[in-house]
């Protein structure tokens, strides 16, 4: 019962009620009925035995009248109970055809709220309200809805404020910090050997920072970026293709790019998405391997997809890789100068334009990420 959906419950408790009502109803009417034919015919039996008139009601000569008064009373109660059980059958049915459809339009409005709330997503909370013209029943919870996505959205809004910010006021230590152990390193040649390996440790690790807190940067201020260029993704994942062309000679990896599509998006930020996938890939691929990027379109939206040839995703980390700071091998992403924010800032560019990211596929032999971003005449469409 707990699978079913709220109308076919309300169907079927209305059918069971209007099954009961009708038993019930059937069995005192049934037993009303049967006792008043038994005494008509018991009546009509003391009637004849008397004699009066009884030329006109039965033949003598064919049969006795007590036989032939049961006879017809029992086949007046059967037929009689025949046909109350067959009514309360159809009747049972048609209320709860009734009751489906009946439920069924006055649970629209709940099918409506439920669509409004589906709306709702993490990048279009400070945009959309749900409708409280709704029934009595719907209104309390759509306000209380409202108040909930209000306080959601100010709470997102001061968590990216606060790391903006953060980010912001770390840049200029950080970048002092390296300055200074650049400088110290270029004005001493001859440290020992212990000195000059914490002072590389100290300019990996501040790079490293430095490097972190641009990406935050760019995060908290993604909502700023205007999203109305026309974008032809093919020129674009060339560009990123031939940037990235040192990294892959170094690990002796060939970069492929197919297809081509409009996108209304920025230009800047798509930049941003294919490169960190494909800066992705080629980190993680094994050397001598390849990585495709091939484009295509649908009816509605435009896939992009990045193939590599490395170990592969275990599926239960497949979703977690696009939070912040999550990283599957910590020790190849230091390794790396990873941060965990490189497919995060892609999760992050793919909602703000209306699309997704997810891993399509991934194996022992390499993984597909797919990016499904809205195509230039449905974006069009939706503003």
């Amino acid at each position: 019962m707990k699978r079913l959906s709220l109308q076919w419950r309300i169907t079927i408790m209305t059918a069971l009620l209007t099954c009961a009502a009708c038993v019930l109803t059937n069995c005192l009417v049934g037993y009303t009925g049967m006792r008043y034919m038994d005494a008509i015919g018991s009546n009509i039996s003391a009637f004849n035995a008397t004699g009066e008139d009884s030329s006109q009601a039965f033949d003598p000569t064919k049969a006795t009248p007590d036989d032939k008064v049961t006879i017809v009373v029992n086949d007046a109660q059967e037929s009689f109970g025949t046909t109350t059980w067959c009514i309360t059958a159809g009747v049972t049915l048609l209320g709860g055809v009734l009751a489906y459809f009946v439920s069924g339009r006055a649970l629209k409005p709940l099918r409506a709220f439920a669509a409004q709330v589906e709306r709702v997503q993490p990048d279009n909370l400070s945009e959309i309200r749900l409708n409280e013209d709704v029934p009595t029943e719907l209104q309390r919870c759509s306000a209380s809805f409202n108040d909930m996505i209000t306080r959601l959205g100010e709470g997102f809004s001061a968590q990216r404020q606060f790391t903006g910010n953060a980010a912001h006021e770390l840049r200029t230590p950080l970048a002092l910090m390296q300055a200074q152990i650049e400088l110290f390193i270029s004005e001493h040649s001859g440290l020992q050997p212990e000195t000059a390996e914490l002072l590389g440790l100290l300019q990996e690790q501040t790079e490293r920072m430095s490097r972190m807190t641009k990406v935050l940067l760019e995060m908290s201020e993604l909502r700023s970026v205007p999203c109305e260029d026309d974008v032809e993704l093919g020129p674009l994942s060339e560009e990123v293709l031939t940037d990235l062309a040192p990294l892959a000679e170094n690990k002796g990896i060939a970069l492929n790019c197919a297809g081509d599509a409009l996108v209304i998006g920025s230009d800047t930020l798509l930049y941003r998405l294919v490169f960190n996938l494909v800066e992705n890939a080629i980190r993680y691929s094994r050397s001598g391997s390849t990585v495709n990027v091939s484009i295509s379109d649908s009816d509605s939206h435009v896939l992009l997809r990045v193939k590599d040839e490395g170990p592969g995703i275990p599926k239960q980390y497949r979703e977690s890789i696009f939070q912040p700071f999550f990283r599957l091998d910590k020790s190849r992403s230091r390794a790396y100068g990873g941060a965990g924010l490189g497919l995060a800032l892609v999760w992050e560019i793919a909602a703000l334009h209306g699309g997704t990211v997810e891993v399509e596929e991934s194996s022992e032999n390499g993984t597909t990420m797919l990016v499904s971003l809205p195509k230039r005449s449905a974006a069009l469409t939706e503003q």
